[in-house]
């Protein structure tokens, strides 16, 4: 596993370093992430600059689509993790409509720079992605990860690889395909740390004041 990552959400200060992950291809093939948020005609017509600008006009408005990680040399990974309904050709595909009406979020594109793959940097973007859906009160978090049966290139496991989504705790709900299960992960609430417990104020007793004798009565 990879040491000193640190990992945060895409903000619009944080664009450049996107950019700079990305590279002049937009990741693989002008894509910039905007796959699974547009038709089909609209990515082929999109792919390269106008998907650079979707994504930044996204960005700049608010929407935080997903994870940057970063090593020592600087941004170094990739995880696009918002709402299902944020990716709309999910819901049109065959192998991956939702199983139910559940607000899920999604985690459906992964991105390692070159220096940093086979280290492991998956799993980590993947539990980055399972902690900031919490945060955002996610119920469950959905991946649509490849079981390849044999060795498969990276180009063609953008969406992760199933054994990966297993170990990080995720369990198989579908599968309408012989190599694409559909994968979900339970999120429980962050836990809040419990308050330290002290001790507890010992209550001061007031000194009763001396009682005063009453002088004896003169007898009759």
């Amino acid at each position: 596993m990879p040491r000193g990552i640190r990992f945060h959400p895409l903000t619009p200060g944080r664009l450049p370093d996107l950019e700079t992950l990305f590279g002049p291809r937009g990741a693989c093939g002008g894509c910039w992430c905007m796959f699974w948020k547009q038709t089909p005609a609209q990515y082929q017509a999109g792919k390269g600059e106008p998907n650079r600008r979707a994504m930044r006009r996204q960005v700049e408005g608010g929407v935080v689509p997903g994870i940057l990680a970063y090593d020592a040399e600087g941004p170094v990974g990739w995880c696009a993790v918002e709402p299902r309904a944020a990716y709309p050709r999910l819901a049109r595909s065959r192998t991956l409509a939702p199983v139910d009406d559940a607000p899920a979020w999604s985690v459906p594109c992964f991105f390692v720079a070159r220096r940093a793959r086979g280290t492991g940097l998956t799993a980590r973007l993947l539990e980055a992605a399972a902690a900031h859906a919490r945060r955002g009160g996610a119920p469950v978090l959905e991946g649509y990860p490849v079981d390849p049966r044999a060795r498969t290139a990276d180009a063609f496991v953008y969406t992760g690889i199933a054994s990966t989504f297993r170990r990080a705790g995720f369990e198989e709900v579908a599968r309408r395909s012989a190599t694409r299960p559909l994968m979900r992960l339970a999120l429980r609430p962050a836990r809040r740390a419990p308050a330290a417990r002290g001790r507890a104020p010992v209550r001061s007793r007031a000194r009763s004041s001396p009682r005063r004798r009453s002088p004896p009565r003169p007898g009759r």
